[in-house]
């Protein structure tokens, strides 16, 4: 059914002097929800003194509203409706929003007030886990990745232990991210030009990992210190040939970290709201 339209204009019936100087002045602006009322009993035909029996105040009351001297208390407002037949949203001149529900929509409200509140209850329960999953399936995948922002081991006395020094990360899935197990930083530029200083890159943990070929590039570490190298047959390789290759007698411990992959696309970084929202999904929060 198409909502009724109301005329709630005011047209004045009178003029209001100023005493002191005969002239003609503006008529006081009367609150809008007075108007409405006023507007409201009128079309109904109900006399000010009936109306105000009506919803237990005096005549006086009822007329200093329909002037703008005083507006009705809040919580006669439920009576006011009730005698004037009309809603809240009515008063106040508010669209109301069941009246752009559908058919179907209506007769859902009304049999959900039909049932039982413990009924009730168990279609709130319903529709949010509905809606939560509804809600999942149109988040986009992440992954949590450790990410490392300085030198992986720096001051660790045993290199296996060196994750304690990351912190999660959470990227957008692809098939790149999906390989990879850990984000470090590159420090300097001996792996210039295609990993620059600064640059994240993606590691693939070496346990889970196929092992580590000659020519492919791989984290390492070597007593503190991190590196970033071309794994060969003689030693660690750089890219940028003004240094030297790192060579290892057999006393010294050389631990791979993994495999590095590729820098890490700008793109693949999640936005804090994804990341608020993968973490809701998978404490079970919607």
């Amino acid at each position: 059914m198409a909502r009724r339209k109301i005329d709630l204009s005011v047209k004045p019936t009178h003029q209001v002097l100023d005493m002191s100087t005969g002239a003609v002045k503006e008529p006081p602006m009367i609150p809008l929800i007075c108007e409405r009322v006023r507007t409201f009993r009128e079309r109904l035909g109900i006399e000010q003194k009936s109306f105000a029996e009506r919803i237990g105040v005096t005549g006086n009351a009822v007329s200093n509203w329909e002037r703008g001297r005083s507006r009705p208390d809040v919580n006669l407002l439920p009576a006011i409706c009730r005698v004037l037949g009309i809603t809240l949203y009515d008063l106040f001149g508010e669209e109301n929003p069941s009246d752009f529900f559908s058919e179907r929509e209506k007769n859902l409200v009304s049999e959900y007030r039909a049932l039982s509140l413990g009924n009730q209850y168990a279609v709130d329960k319903l529709v949010e886990t509905l809606g939560f999953v509804q809600a999942a399936e149109h988040r986009p995948e992440l992954r949590e990745l450790m990410y490392f922002e300085r030198s992986l081991a720096a001051g660790t006395a045993d290199p296996t232990e060196f994750e304690q020094e990351g912190r999660p990360i959470f990227l957008y899935a692809s098939p790149e991210v999906d390989r990879a197990d850990y984000v470090f930083t590159v420090n300097g530029d001996s792996m210039e030009p295609d990993f620059c200083s600064g640059d994240r890159v993606l590691v693939q943990k070496a346990s889970e990992a196929a092992p580590l070929r000659y020519g492919e590039i791989g984290a390492f570490i070597v007593g503190n210190e991190t590196y970033m190298k071309r794994y060969e047959k003689d030693g660690l390789h750089s890219i940028n040939p003004r240094y030297e290759t790192l060579r290892f007698d057999e006393e010294q411990s050389v631990y791979l970290i993994g495999r590095v992959l590729q820098v890490l696309p700008a793109d693949a970084l999640a936005d804090q709201a994804d990341v608020n929202s993968f973490l809701a999904l998978r404490s079970g929060r919607r």
